[in-house]
């Protein structure tokens, strides 16, 4: 029988996870228009924000779960 790994620190760092999930969940926190930034109000470039920071906490989330 094959053994398993252990996932000792992967399930912490799936909670990493629910960051971005919590951070979007609720517009009226963001539904702003100042700051802007390159023309665009804060509720579009913080979502955008998000894309780009769940993609690198996905990644990490991987890289660790993987060692």
């Amino acid at each position: 029988m094959d053994k398993q790994p252990a996932r000792s620190g992967r399930i912490s760092l799936n909670w990493l996870l629910v960051v971005p999930f919590i951070a979007v969940l609720f517009p009226w926190f963001y539904n702003f228009d100042e700051p802007r930034l390159g023309g665009f109000p804060f509720f579009y470039w913080y979502q955008l924000a998000w894309i780009f920071l769940t993609a690198g906490l996905t990644r990490l989330a991987f890289r660790r779960g993987e060692a």
